[in-house]
């Protein structure tokens, strides 16, 4: 039986590759990141990038989620409304941040590449609804929440806002307003 072909990936490497990725995205922004320099921020070769990523989009978001998990843990106070806030909470303010308004400028360009819009979608806010989710479906198995209510279009009552708020009028999200919002959904779905 043979063993699989090419090198495993040294995680020096990797984690180089990756923190080349984040430091340019935030400096540069993903318009001006290129594998080019990323392998030069790295010290390896363009080759290596493309051995382990299909194309910049990926590397650069691998290298972003990478940073921004670490950030925005899963809350597990045993209250789905305390979860809720915290998370929505930590995310808002996250997205607030200098590595959060990178989420916009990927936004932005995603409407043009469609590569990079598959990557955010699926690195990033897939697996923020995920957690979402499991986060309403303890609320639900508790009794916490309507029984009926629908997990999906829970997250979008409550994160939703978030984003029009970011995208389209600029206007404050801080912990006051994430408050009066997490209020104003369980107001509808919170199991009476």
């Amino acid at each position: 039986m043979m063993g699989k072909r090419g090198r495993p990936r040294n995680m020096e490497t990797q984690k180089a590759i990756l923190t080349a990725a984040y430091d340019l995205l935030l400096s540069e922004g993903f318009g001006n990141v290129t594998v080019e320099k990323i392998a030069e921020e790295a010290k390896v070769s363009k080759a290596t990038i493309y051995k382990w990523w299909p194309n910049k989009a990926a590397v650069v978001m691998d290298g972003y989620l990478g940073a921004a998990s670490e950030r925005l843990p899963v809350p597990n106070t045993g209250s789905i409304y305390e979860d809720i806030l915290i998370h929505a909470t930590n995310v808002a303010l996250f997205l607030n941040s200098r590595e959060g308004m990178v989420i916009k400028e990927l936004i932005g360009e995603g409407q043009f590449d469609p590569g990079l819009a598959e990557a955010y979608r699926t690195r990033y806010f897939q697996p923020r609804r995920v957690e979402a989710r499991g986060l309403l479906e303890q609320g639900i198995q508790r009794g916490e929440l309507k029984a009926d209510v629908d997990p999906a279009v829970c997250i979008d009552l409550i994160y939703g806002p978030i984003f029009y708020r970011m995208l389209v009028t600029g206007e404050t999200i801080d912990r006051s307003y994430m408050e009066q919002l997490v209020n104003t959904a369980f107001e509808g779905i919170r199991a009476k």
